[in-house]
């Protein structure tokens, strides 16, 4: 078995395109992907999983049907199976994202913005 340390800039610097989800490590049944992202997603949820938002660089709001959340660089927040939520940034913004494997983008709300095909990098 190949045990690596992964550096996050270098695997960011690998990602040329705007929302398109990266995938950096596996721990058990956990992918750990990378997106660049700039623009306001869907109203979604994930019935059944947990999400985890980390900021690596720049901000983002995520909106929950009774408040917003706003992250910056260096936060991350939980965001509990079943919860409706609504992610968004005018800026690029890089993540971090921990969900389990198979976890759609989109959750339950499918549509144009599903990503099924994730590459590793």
């Amino acid at each position: 078995m190949s045990i690596a340390v992964i550096n996050l800039a270098e695997k960011f610097g690998k990602i040329k395109e705007l929302h398109s989800y990266k995938l950096v490590a596996r721990m058990n049944d956990y992918h750990f992907k990378l997106v660049k992202m700039k623009r306001e997603f869907i109203w979604h949820s994930h019935p059944e999983t947990d999400e985890v938002f980390m900021i690596i660089d720049g901000n983002m709001q995520i909106a929950l049907r009774e408040e917003t959340l706003y992250l910056k660089r260096g936060e991350m927040v939980v965001i509990p199976k079943g919860i409706e939520h609504k992610p968004s940034s005018s800026e690029e913004c890089k993540i971090l994202l921990i969900e389990p494997v198979g976890t759609i983008n989109t959750g339950s709300a499918g549509g144009d913005l599903t990503d099924t095909e994730i590459e590793w990098i």
